[in-house]
């Protein structure tokens, strides 16, 4: 005869909830029974309401909200970029913790039984560990690109290819970062003395003492949050602080020009939105880690009333977060407010305004420029030969000053050429 105690209410493992269970006494290959009449871990059904109101419209704003960045990305041309390839990436790890882990962890707190299996016990803590991982580092691909970017202006930019890789290897590390859950999560089942079943999604790591804890899952959890919380936060810290210095702390030498100022704005707005993603990502993450570092060195906490509505709420906050960041694009990114507003034009209400067309100077400047800048009074056209701006046309005596010019210009290039040959 052994005896297991699953203390899951205080376990340190941040992905089963807060199921308290008292000791257990059973027999080898099969299932426990318990002296308890019922399950004592379900909530009123008035506050189960209150809940499933809340997980219900936080999944369906993060499941659609995600995937709708992901179609805005991938079906225009012009959001194909760097930065847009990562959000797609940040993307695609929200909408699958929302629709892979949140809805069957949530029954499962709620409830107190799991009601889906062993082998998707293990699938859903693996996607769990897996999309937090490609969240995070994803977010610090983007700071680190940003920074280099902006920091060294003169260095290759990373292009199409490069980027896929680096999406590649984060969810590579992700998936070995996830093994865990694979190999050690398993079901328990407790019957209890009036008929009914409760099965629990537990993490079984070997070398587990008498009280139910284990060295193993106690290390394997402080360097997991580790990776994915403490050192990402000081990493994007660093960089978009230096970032935040060279956009808003430096001053150029000399004037700037139209493009170069716009160039500069253009940075800011990006760096400003990632900026607002990191902070969220930030608070909604830390009373999570925060609860289990508690829990780990006071795990008495774990049996104070209304424990398992305090986790509920904790676990809301951190899971909410994959709905918060399609609302911060579609607020400070005009592109995306543009593609959310096409993807909802059905919408009676919706309207879609009109992207500004190029202007015909403007065209001209972006074919013929040289030099890139709009600030320029003559552009080398792709004969070598002078072209003088259209605004000096409307002057008087401008067609005439114009036609003589570019008739200068095109007799000296033949008298250079007959000197040459």
């Amino acid at each position: 005869m052994q005896t297991l105690e699953l203390f899951v209410n205080s376990t340190p493992n941040p992905w089963n909830g807060t199921l308290l269970m008292e000791n257990y006494t059973y027999y080898n290959n099969t299932n426990a029974t318990d002296l308890q009449l019922r399950n004592q871990f379900i909530l009123p059904w008035w506050r189960q309401m209150i809940w499933t109101l809340l997980f219900a419209g936080m999944i369906i704003v993060a499941t659609g909200g995600n995937l709708i960045v992901i179609w805005i990305v991938l079906a225009h041309k012009r959001m194909r970029t760097v930065t847009n390839y990562f959000l797609v990436n940040l993307s695609i790890a929200d909408a699958m913790v929302s629709t892979l882990n949140v809805t069957f962890n949530y029954i499962y707190m709620l409830n107190s039984h799991w009601p889906f299996g062993t082998l998707y016990c293990k699938i859903c803590q693996f996607v769990a560990v897996l999309t937090i991982c490609a969240s995070v580092f994803t977010l610090m691909a983007i700071s680190i690109d940003r920074y280099m970017a902006i920091m060294n202006p003169l260095r290759p930019h990373m292009g199409r290819r490069a980027t896929l890789c680096i999406a590649i290897v984060i969810w590579i590390v992700g998936a070995i970062l996830s093994l865990p859950m694979l190999l050690f999560y398993t079901t328990y089942t407790q019957n209890f003395a009036n008929g009914e079943i409760r099965v629990i999604c537990y993490c079984d790591f070997p070398n587990t003492d008498d009280d139910g804890l284990s060295s193993g899952e106690y290390l394997y959890n402080v360097i997991f949050t580790i990776l994915t919380y403490f050192l990402p936060i000081g990493s994007m810290t660093f960089t978009y602080a230096r970032i935040g210095l060279e956009l808003w702390g430096s001053q150029s030498i000399g004037e700037n020009t139209a493009g170069q100022l716009e160039s500069i704005r253009s940075k800011r707005r990006v760096v400003k939105m990632m900026i607002v993603v990191v902070v969220i990502f930030a608070v909604c993450w830390l009373p999570f880690h925060v609860y289990f570092i508690i829990t780990s060195y006071f795990p008495e906490i774990t049996n104070e009333p209304y424990i398992q509505e305090v986790f509920l709420g904790i676990y809301w906050l951190a899971m909410s977060n994959s709905m918060y960041n399609p609302i911060i694009y579609c607020w400070m990114n005009s592109r995306f407010r543009r593609g959310f507003a096409q993807f909802f034009s059905w919408c009676p209400w919706v309207h879609i305004s009109t992207e500004p067309s190029l202007s015909r100077s403007e065209a001209l400047t972006s074919r013929y420029s040289c030099t890139g800048s709009p600030q320029a009074n003559t552009r080398l056209s792709r004969n070598g030969t002078a072209r003088i701006p259209l605004y000096l046309q409307s002057s008087r005596g401008g067609n005439d000053r114009l036609l003589t010019q570019q008739r200068g210009m095109k007799w000296k290039t033949s008298q250079a050429m007959g000197h040459v040959s």
